[in-house]
């Protein structure tokens, strides 16, 4: 078996160059996809211990259900993690592809096609699971939010009752 030439490496080097950028802004991501999962299980860590101390039934429903949104957002992240790490496998499994059918001169067009695809294709549920994620942390805020203003209005409508009692009593 003879080496390839220098003129013949360069476009075989020239393919191989996508593939691997492509790994390297799915590296990107998964570092962000790393740290939103950190985040999210600290938080229903910290949750789960604010369930385990709550005596108000209320509060101990409302907590249980936000540790819930957090455990499916747990599983979201993990799935999308999952499907970034099969699309840098399948694109390093690409690059060996392309090398492997150039040294050897093998027809693997085919080859390299499905797995271009796969790769693309992992990337892209990776990135609809991410998104499906970041609006159910959205939606989980909104719940909050709506569950602090109307404790809020409770307590004022009480500190407003409260002050009119004591004027009418006085």
């Amino acid at each position: 078996m003879t080496l390839p030439s220098r003129e013949d490496v360069l476009p075989i080097i020239q393919l191989a160059i996508t593939p691997v950028i492509l790994m390297s802004g799915i590296g990107a991501v998964l570092l962000s996809m790393t740290h939103r999962m950190g985040r999210i299980v600290d938080r229903a860590r910290v949750l789960s211990g604010s369930l385990r101390q709550e005596k108000d039934s209320a509060e101990r429903a409302h907590i249980a259900s936000q540790v819930k949104v957090m455990f499916r957002r747990a599983k979201l992240m993990r799935f999308a993690m999952t499907m970034a790490t099969l699309s840098v496998f399948f694109s390093g499994t690409l690059v060996v592809v392309i090398f492997v059918s150039a040294l050897v001169r093998l027809e693997l067009a085919p080859v390299i096609l499905g797995l271009f695809i796969a790769s693309i294709s992992f990337l892209l549920t990776a990135m609809g699971t991410f998104v499906r994620d970041i609006y159910m942390s959205l939606h989980a805020l909104g719940s909050e939010v709506d569950r602090a203003l109307d404790v809020a209005a409770k307590k004022d409508s009480a500190a407003a009752a409260e002050r009119g009692s004591g004027e009418v009593g006085g």
